[in-house]
């Protein structure tokens, strides 16, 4: 018997951007280096090895909980400063996925970078 998908990936993506504030990435770009702000690159490796933004903590959509749980053995200490996240990915959907879930676990505050990767280096933004 075939599955019933009752939520499709772009219905959740939706939701999640309705909830999660989101930061353009004209705002963003000045933000670089910002001693009360951390970018987060939720892309998977292979991507992160094609450049990240400056001074980003490398996680990935598949292990970001772990890395905010202070509880799990992969825990990444970067997650308990009190600054603002700016999560990204490649165009934005599984950071805005991810942002709903740390906002949900109590990381706060968390944006989401509107437009991802593909809008920092249309905008001119330098990856690393």
């Amino acid at each position: 018997m075939p599955q019933t998908i009752k939520k499709s990936a772009a219905s959740m993506v939706k939701e999640a951007m309705a909830e999660v504030k989101a930061i353009s990435v004209e705002e963003a770009l000045s933000l670089v280096d910002s001693p009360s702000h951390v970018f987060v690159d939720l892309r998977d490796s292979n991507e992160q090895e094609r450049g990240r933004i400056h001074g980003a903590i490398p996680s990935s959509r598949g292990l970001m909980e772990f890395h905010i749980d202070p509880e799990s053995p992969v825990h990444n200490p970067a997650f308990n400063q009190d600054k603002t996240y700016i999560f990204y990915c490649a165009s934005g959907g599984r950071s805005a996925l991810s942002a709903k879930v740390a906002t949900d676990m109590g990381l706060s505050p968390v944006l989401n970078l509107s437009g991802g990767v593909a809008a920092w280096k249309k905008a001119g933004g330098e990856l690393e």
